[in-house]
């Protein structure tokens, strides 16, 4: 079990900066201004040889409980709770500020060990706010640059000292009742991203599924910013949840900080192997679920629909056939994808939502045998054969599956360039049906067979 390390201070000290200098990639978005950062990320880091668990928080303010800033600190303090050692992140070049003095009365009633580190502390300026950190009583500060990749020896140093305190019990072999795990297919997460509009109810739907309040959620549209991984457990099988920024159109985003939210969800979508795409059951089928919807789908993942606020509309609206057809004919490209009614406030459709995503899991890595395509091939074509373009014929020979993830299929034949779209719909429609790909995109390929008499004259 790796140790784990949370990074804390006020806004804008740079925490995000050094949790992706920490794991080694632009994970956390990092902007200028304050705020940015809102739930608690987490990813695997590594320091001169130190493997630990780093925890990126939001900045520590004080607030209300009941407000939006008051909700942000819970996920901070939950963070400080489950930490072994905790970075206090102080701005070199401001100096020590009275929030920086209140946080750290704070820290020293949570008991925790506590590691100060006077950033952005690459130039003169910072100098003078490194000796104020010594006035917090919390040992001696660390001055580092996140940013310029300055001091992360000393800072090492300093973990190092925490840390190998601990029992090295990870290094110990395993007792005589004791067995090494080993990892098979089952035993690898599923990768799930949920995306939908603003205000979909995406956190509120994770929180509901993992049990606890693990996200900032509330009535205010645009509340999450990052795309947040969480390990989960359904029926014996795991998964990483990522939540997502709600995705509005392109036209509509003038802000950077949005812009930078909407690409972090674009990313999860392509690291997602299912994605769930959560709509408003009290306004469904908005443009921006077809483009939302269109886009996963181009991207060649699994979708799966969830009809959220199931609990706020009437149950005729709602029937699962009705929901069925609805989404057949929005989304024909994905005909047979599962649509569950949910609710994150209630905990209703849940276990069904996660069940349709393992089922729909399988149906993307299932491959059809080439024997099995050819005859289906033939079949088809008997029943209707390909149009004739131009006067000349066209001849489908010989159909094979390269792959899966999503079902691929290339398809071989004389003058396939000249096969027009409503043939191809028809093979894609039949191979859905007959080989039972339902909800999943299906791609095919097109290639011309050798002509055997090209080079003789």
């Amino acid at each position: 079990m790796l140790p784990i390390v949370a990074i804390v201070g006020r806004p804008n000290v740079g925490k995000s900066t050094l949790f992706n200098r920490l794991i080694g990639r632009r994970l956390a978005l990092v902007d200028d201004r304050p705020g940015v950062t809102r739930d608690r990320r987490e990813g695997e880091a590594s320091l001169g040889g130190l493997e630990f668990r780093v925890i990126d928080t939001a900045g520590f303010e004080e607030a209300k409980e009941e407000s939006l800033k008051g909700r942000i600190r819970a996920q901070t303090e939950a963070a400080i709770a489950e930490a072994d050692v905790v970075l206090f992140v102080l701005d070199a070049r401001a100096g020590v500020l009275p929030d920086d003095r209140a946080f750290a009365d704070e820290l020293r009633r949570a008991g925790k060990p506590v590691i100060v580190v006077a950033n952005k502390s690459e130039s003169k300026a910072g100098t003078a706010g490194y000796y104020e950190a010594f006035e917090l009583g919390l040992g001696e500060p660390v001055p580092i640059s996140s940013e310029h990749n300055e001091g992360m020896a000393d800072l090492y140093g300093a973990l190092r000292e925490v840390l190998t305190q601990e029992p090295e019990e990870s290094e110990a072999e395993p007792s005589d009742g004791e067995t090494l795990e080993t990892e098979d297919e089952n035993a690898r997460p599923i990768r799930v991203a949920v995306v939908g509009r603003p205000n979909a109810g995406k956190s509120t739907l994770i929180n509901a599924l993992i049990g606890e309040e693990r996200l900032v959620t509330g009535p205010e549209a645009g509340i999450t910013r990052d795309s947040i991984a969480v390990d989960f457990e359904h029926s014996g099988r795991r998964f990483e949840l990522f939540d997502t920024a709600g995705l509005r159109r392109r036209g509509r985003i003038d802000d950077k900080l949005e812009r930078l939210s909407a690409a972090d969800a674009l990313r999860a979508i392509r690291f997602a192997e299912v994605v769930i795409l959560l709509l408003d059951a009290t306004r469904p089928w908005e443009e921006q679920d077809l483009r939302i919807a269109d886009l996963v789908l181009k991207e060649g993942r699994a979708l799966v629909v969830g009809m959220n606020k199931c609990d706020l509309v009437p149950r005729g609206e709602i029937a699962l056939k009705k929901l069925s057809e609805d989404s057949d004919h929005w989304l024909p490209q994905a005909r047979g994808m599962p649509v569950v009614p949910v609710s994150g406030k209630t905990g209703e459709g849940l276990d069904r939502l996660m069940q349709a995503v393992i089922a729909l899991y399988v149906v993307w890595n299932r491959r059809a045998s080439t024997a099995a395509l050819n005859r289906w091939l033939r079949a088809v074509i008997e029943q209707n054969s390909p149009p004739a373009v131009t006067g000349k014929t066209i001849k489908l020979r010989y159909i094979t599956q390269p792959k899966a993830r999503p079902p691929s299929f290339v398809l071989f034949g004389t003058r396939t360039s000249a096969l027009p779209d409503s043939y191809t719909r028809y093979l894609v429609n039949s191979l859905r049906e007959t080989f039972e790909f339902p909800g999943v995109p299906i791609r095919m390929a097109f290639r011309e067979s050798d002509n055997p008499f090209a080079k003789k004259k």
